[in-house]
């Protein structure tokens, strides 16, 4: 998967963690990613509505 650099650093920058031994703050980590999967969610909501199609 190739990350444009500014949007990597910017990412980096939101769950690093000088506190952590691994770097990163888990708990904000994890946040992140199950608020961007349930934006992601939405936004298949609204189009398979405006397309008039469910996925069952």
């Amino acid at each position: 998967m190739q990350i444009p650099e500014d949007r990597y650093n910017k990412i980096a920058n939101r769950i690093s963690s000088s506190e952590s031994p691994v770097g990163i703050d888990a708990t904000k980590t994890h946040v992140l990613i199950l608020y961007m999967l349930e934006n992601l969610e939405n936004r298949l909501d609204r189009i398979e509505q405006a397309l008039h199609v469910t996925l069952d």
